[in-house]
């Protein structure tokens, strides 16, 4: 039997693909296929072919799974674009990628005239525009057939720009190019998260579909035929509402959700039915120990996670009942080989910190960037994303931080992860971000920015306070020598810090001679 949205609506044409929780709007696989028809055929008519690129910037929206699939028979390569993004990031991302058109929305109209503006002749088609340029209106245009010429698309991501210039992941292409042929992480979901092919999956995705792991577990949800429950934005108390409503059975998150999560009024957090709850999947930054334990303490011993990037070279899985007996730990790989080596590329050994790789058939290329490439490369072949972390004795895997977030402090290396993992589990701390920032004596000092539940907590009081809980955990090397409080952190809706704004913040003032609050 073919797993496959195409096969799924030849066979439960009524059963639902997409459900939006705010809107309450819903596709079933009958239309999701005719649109996804449809949008091969838009492709085609704007003179967009097997191996070319469009770019999508789009808020969390039900048609976002009309373009994923469209794009996916009609062997095209779909660039989704972070909202969080600039014009001039946005418009870099669509000239780099070569994109033949832009699909977004009335909701990025004030980005809309610079994209245009740095893009000249770019085709741009905007959702709920009703005017020339309305998407709804061309799609309606088009027939709802197959196109003659089907084949699997690709997605390229970009790297979220954490660390400089988002590069273009551009994947290996597809092994087979028949659009119904399985893909790597059908396999992963069942056999490595569990998830049942028998089409009764309820999915809830709270995170925005730009990102790697929504836009790829969703597909895979669409695939093995079960439902996506998909949220326009990530709201604690309306995510285990969501559940209740929807009997969800499985779901995705990342650690910021779980702070949010266990920072609600313990009376709101036991207020919904969670019964239907089977797997709860989490990834993208590493978990504060006690932050974990309290998830498993209250949803059971269904949250399973793992560690994997945008780049798809590899895949560890840790299930809760291993996890509790290897605290921290992000487990063994479940697709490829784990390599842990050292400055000068030999392997370590057991709970010796190093630069992970992993060994795999299927590598991808950094798009117009060859420099990008060779520098993730290990002189075997294998390939890092770039996190620094060790193997236990049983194989375990346990990561440290990136290497690029990496604090050198007086000649020591400091790893922010450690203390920014301490500071949310302090009950006045909502996020907290933990940066270098350059200084004359240490040539870096650690300073700790905090987003604190209440912003009237912040102050000397609170900083003392802060300053109190970290000391019996951390040596004096590693302790913030400078907070600073502020009501929100540049935090990408993935779970990732976007760092490097923080960072330039820092080092902008340090050449102003300008010392941060």
């Amino acid at each position: 039997m073919s797993m496959h949205p195409i096969a799924h609506a030849a066979t439960r044409p009524d059963h639902p693909a997409v459900i939006m929780t705010g809107s309450g709007k819903r596709i079933t696989y009958g239309e999701m296929e005719a649109e996804s028809n449809r949008f091969a055929q838009l492709l085609r008519a704007h003179g967009i072919g097997a191996g070319d690129a469009f770019a999508v910037l789009l808020e969390n929206r039900i048609e976002y799974f009309t373009l994923i699939w469209g794009s996916q028979r009609a062997g095209t390569m779909l660039v989704p674009i972070s909202s969080r993004l600039t014009a001039p990031e946005a418009a870099y991302i669509i000239r780099d990628a070569e994109a033949k058109l832009l699909i977004t929305s009335t909701y990025f109209t004030a980005m809309l005239g610079d994209i245009r503006k740095e893009c000249p002749g770019l085709t741009v088609l905007v959702m709920d525009s009703g005017d020339a340029e309305d998407f709804a209106a061309a799609l309606a245009a088009q027939a709802p057939e197959p196109i003659p010429d089907q084949s699997a698309g690709m997605v390229m991501l970009y790297s979220s720009g954490t660390t400089g210039r988002p590069k273009g992941i551009r994947p290996a292409p597809p092994a087979d190019p028949d659009p119904q042929a399985p893909v790597p992480l059908m396999g992963l979901a069942m056999m490595g998260a569990g998830m049942p092919a028998d089409g009764s999956m309820v999915y809830l995705s709270p995170a925005p579909l730009y990102h790697a792991a929504p836009i790829g577990w969703c597909s895979v949800v669409h695939r093995l035929g079960g439902t996506v429950v998909m949220m326009e934005r990530f709201d604690p108390e309306e995510a285990l509402q969501a559940i209740e409503t929807h009997k969800v059975t499985d779901s995705q998150w990342v650690p910021t959700h779980f702070v949010r999560f266990l920072k609600l009024d313990p009376a709101l957090r036991t207020k919904y039915d969670l019964s239907s709850h089977q797997r709860a999947l989490h990834a993208a930054a590493p978990c504060p120990v006690p932050i974990k334990q309290e998830m498993i303490a209250w949803w059971g011993e269904i949250v399973n996670e793992y560690y994997a990037g945008s780049e798809g070279i590899g895949m560890t899985l840790i299930r809760s009942a291993d996890w509790l007996t290897h605290p921290g730990s992000v487990g063994k790989a479940i697709y490829g080989t784990l390599h842990v080596c050292g400055p000068d590329g030999a392997e370590l050994g057991a709970d010796e910190d190093g630069l992970i790789y992993f060994e795999n058939a299927l590598l991808p290329t950094y798009h117009n960037d060859p420099a990008k490439t060779a520098e993730a490369m290990h002189p075997r072949g294998w390939m890092t994303l770039g996190d620094i972390g060790h193997l236990d004795a049983d194989g375990f895997l346990y990561l440290t931080d990136r290497k690029s977030h990496m604090i050198i402090s007086g000649g020591v290396n400091i790893y922010p992860q450690e203390i920014e993992n301490l500071l949310v589990t302090h009950p006045k701390v909502m996020d907290a971000a933990v940066i270098g920032a350059p200084c004359p004596d240490l040539g870096e000092k650690v300073v700790a920015v905090v987003q604190p539940q209440n912003m009237a907590d912040a102050g000397p009081a609170l900083e003392a306070e802060l300053r109190e809980f970290l000391a019996p955990s951390l040596s004096k090397v590693k302790l913030p020598k400078l907070f600073d409080f502020r009501p929100d952190l540049p935090r990408e809706a993935n779970g990732k810090l976007y760092k490097r704004e923080l960072r330039d913040e820092f080092a902008a003032k340090a050449r102003e001679g300008v010392e941060a609050a």
